[in-house]
C-alpha cells in the first residue's frame, strides 16, 4: 500500500502543508533579484498592443452557478488592484504579489477552485480567469513569461470558448504564481475592467511594437487511449512583421494531451478520431 503524503492525511494537514509552501515562497521572493512591478497609473499609455474580452458567467457542467456569480465579485476586486499596472523595462509582474492573499474580510467570496483533476470551492475562487486574461495579452506581445502552470486535464467541455484550448494558467496563492517580465525597451501597461457581462483587458505601450502575433490551434481532436479519452492539439504562435505582413517565425508554444475528466457523451462526435469515431456514430 502506497504511503500517504502528510498533506493527504486530513484537511488540517493539507492546510498546514499549504501554509508551509506560502512561507517558503515568501522567503524565496525576499532573496530574488526580480524587480516586481508595483506602480499603478490612471494615465493610459497611448498604443494598444492587444485587447481581449472574456465572458464572466459561463454555464460549466456540474458547477453551481452561484460560484460563477461569486467569481464576478472576486474578479471586480482583482480589477481594482491590477488596472493601470505599469511595467518598466526589466520589471516583472507577479499575479499574487499584486493581488495579495484573497480573504473574506477584503470582500472576496467563495468561488470555483480547480485542484489537480477535481474542483471544489474556496474564498477567492475563479481568479484564474483574470490570470488567463493577462496571459493571453502577454502571448500576443514580445514580453516574456517567466512562471506558468498549465491545467493538465480537460475538466469542462467548451462553452463559447474564444481562445485555443490550453492557453490558460493555473494559479493558487501563492506558490502557483503567474509571472512575466518586460523584456522590451519600453514601458508597458495592463488595463482590466468589467463591462457588459465581460472581463475586458488591454496591454498598452509607449510606442507601437514592430510585430503582431497570431495564436492558432492545429490538429485538434479527441482520441481514446487505454479506455480513456484525451483532448489533443498543438498551439502555435506566429510572429508577423507589421510593415510587410510576412511571418517572421512560427513557434510551438503548447502540445496538448489532456485527459477528459467530464462525461464522455459531451464530446462532439465529429471531433473523435480513429476507430472511436466510427464507434461513436453507430
Amino acid at each position: 500500500m502506497k504511503r500517504k503524503l502528510f498533506c493527504q492525511l486530513s484537511p488540517t494537514c493539507y492546510k498546514i502543508s499549504l501554509r508551509k509552501e506560502i512561507i517558503l515562497r515568501r522567503i524565496k521572493d525576499i532573496f530574488s533579484r526580480d524587480r516586481i512591478a508595483s506602480c499603478i497609473s490612471s494615465n493610459e499609455l497611448p498604443h494598444i498592443v492587444k485587447g481581449h474580452t472574456s465572458l464572466l458567467l459561463r454555464q460549466l457542467h456540474g458547477v453551481d452557478m452561484r460560484l460563477q456569480e461569486n467569481k464576478v465579485t472576486n474578479i471586480r476586486i482583482a480589477c481594482e488592484k491590477i488596472n493601470g499596472m505599469i511595467l518598466r523595462p526589466g520589471e516583472t509582474f507577479s499575479y499574487w504579489r499584486t493581488l495579495g492573499e484573497p480573504k473574506a474580510k477584503d470582500g472576496y467570496k467563495e468561488g470555483l477552485v480547480i485542484s489537480g483533476s477535481s474542483f471544489s470551492s474556496d474564498i477567492g475562487g475563479g481568479l484564474c480567469q483574470m490570470a488567463n486574461m493577462i496571459h493571453w495579452l502577454v502571448l500576443n506581445s514580445p514580453l516574456t513569461v517567466t512562471e506558468l502552470h498549465h491545467h493538465s486535464d480537460a475538466l469542462f467541455p467548451d462553452e463559447r470558448r474564444r481562445v485555443p484550448f490550453g492557453t490558460g494558467t493555473s494559479v493558487l496563492y501563492n506558490n502557483l504564481d503567474y509571472r512575466f517580465k518586460n523584456t522590451s525597451d519600453q514601458t508597458v501597461q495592463i488595463l482590466v475592467w468589467c463591462e457588459n457581462g465581460e472581463l475586458c483587458g488591454e496591454l498598452r505601450s509607449e510606442r507601437p511594437f514592430p510585430y503582431r502575433y497570431k495564436i492558432t490551434e492545429e490538429n485538434h481532436h479527441f482520441a481514446k487511449e487505454d479506455g480513456k479519452y484525451y483532448r489533443i492539439s498543438q498551439v502555435y504562435r506566429t510572429v508577423i512583421d507589421k510593415n510587410s505582413g510576412e511571418a517572421v517565425r512560427k513557434e510551438l508554444i503548447l502540445d496538448n494531451h489532456s485527459e477528459v475528466m467530464y462525461d464522455y457523451s459531451l464530446i462532439p462526435k465529429e471531433q473523435i478520431r480513429g476507430e472511436e469515431y466510427a464507434e461513436a456514430n453507430n
